[in-house]
């Protein structure tokens, strides 16, 4: 009886003993017992999400201390960073034209990068907190509504703003060849939060934020992916580009904003490296599909250098020619991938102008897809299918515009069943 009694309290304090090895080791290795970072078998109870916005998606600040306006009514110098991007209040006729001025990007052909104008400092707020992507407007007005619902939606999951939770807002103005800096702090954020939550990260990004994603993980050894990232959920990835930019380069376009003129705006869209990146990619469109008609010409993806020089922008065509090999060969990400993508949208896929070419707006010619992403670029994500040792799943999502998506009661849905999937 005692020698049975002895050997259970043995065993009782042996449990003791190893428990209280397991809480030091897992103390000393700074994570909760229990959890383990890379090891599939024992994920957090929610994974961290980083959010990934895309073109226009974050808020940019300007401080100015310039020496020449293009109006009397421009700020020549700024004590402090203010809202360049989404403010309302300066995108109204007169005060506009000191908006382009400043937003504006130079490009330099001798080093192939640009920069702002001489006296226009620009910052991105926000890098790992999510003000800054879920609402382009600080002052939240609800034009500007962008990620607000997926976030909100986590914090009702019990996440943390700022905390499991965060964003990683990035000059879109640019391409990632450009942005070599953001990409080592998204690494760097990536880990710290993987490490903290004792599990993978699950990426979330919009639009051309997917783009930026699958360039920086494409730039990743492949056992990094497999140690901190969980998944990666694409919503409305122009995978092949798109050609409503086509129109933003040629015409310029205000998206049905009255006050603002296409025209007015056109150089500052010009000026912008990403909008010249995403026309649709050579290496994955039809060759043969007529995407601008002017009464003398035809333009195909074959035809760029042609088209910029028809328009008079060279600089156009050197910026093409930058970022065009970034994720031409389309390597697969390397890790589970969802695509989720809005159709039955009107598209625009094809342009026809009159003889006033460039500076006159088009006749539109409508196809498939969400309004922005033409459906042939979103599809481009099934190219992947097999070609990883990682799940490719594809999501339709009927009657959905390209931002509102981000709005869409399906698309949090779609969302929760990954975060919470083992």
């Amino acid at each position: 009886e005692i020698s049975g009694a002895m050997a259970g309290w043995h065993r009782v304090a042996a449990f003791c003993v190893g428990l209280l090895l397991l809480l030091l080791s897992a103390r000393s290795s700074g994570r909760p017992a229990g959890k383990c970072v890379g090891d599939k078998s024992c994920p957090p109870a929610k994974p961290p999400v980083v959010l990934i916005p895309g073109d226009l998606g974050n808020q940019l600040e300007a401080k100015l201390n310039k020496s020449t306006v293009v109006h009397y009514i421009c700020y020549k110098k700024t004590e402090t960073f203010f809202t360049l991007w989404l403010n309302l209040e300066l995108l109204v006729p007169v005060a506009i034209d000191c908006w382009i001025d400043n937003i504006r990007l130079i490009y330099n052909r001798t080093t192939h990068t640009t920069s702002s104008p001489p006296g226009v400092d620009i910052r991105v707020p926000g890098f790992g907190d999510t003000f800054s992507v879920e609402y382009l407007d600080p002052s939240k007005h609800s034009v500007g509504m962008y990620f607000f619902s997926i976030v909100q939606a986590l914090v009702d999951w019990g996440y943390t703003r700022g905390d499991d939770v965060k964003g990683a807002p990035y000059d879109w103005r640019k391409a990632p060849n450009e942005n070599k800096e953001y990409f080592s702090r998204l690494q760097q954020m990536i880990e710290e939060m993987a490490e903290k939550a004792g599990g993978p990260v699950v990426l979330i990004a919009h639009s051309m934020g997917n783009l930026y994603t699958l360039y920086f993980l494409n730039q990743q050894p492949q056992a990094w992916k497999d140690r901190y990232i969980k998944s990666f959920i694409a919503l409305g990835a122009p995978w092949a580009g798109v050609v409503k930019t086509l129109r933003v380069v040629l015409s310029g376009d205000n998206d049905h904003i009255p006050v603002i003129s296409s025209f007015r705006i056109r150089s500052q869209q010009r000026s912008a490296v990403s909008t010249n990146w995403l026309f649709p990619f050579p290496s994955s469109w039809p060759k043969d599909q007529v995407l601008v008609q002017t009464p003398t010409t035809n333009y195909t993806v074959q035809d760029y250098h042609r088209l910029y020089t028809d328009i008079d922008f060279e600089d156009g065509w050197m910026m093409q020619q930058d970022t065009e090999s970034l994720v031409r060969d389309f390597t697969p990400p390397g890790v589970p991938v969802h695509c989720l993508y809005g159709i039955g949208v009107p598209t625009p896929e094809a342009f026809q102008y009159s003889d006033k070419f460039p500076d006159v707006d088009p006749t539109v010619t409508f196809g498939l897809g969400d309004g922005t992403v033409n459906l042939h670029s979103a599809l481009q994500c099934k190219r992947w299918v097999g070609k990883q040792k990682h799940p490719v799943t594809l999501m339709e999502l009927p009657g959905n515009e390209h931002v509102n998506m981000l709005l869409n009661v399906t698309t949090v849905d779609y969302i929760k069943k990954v975060l919470f999937s083992p």
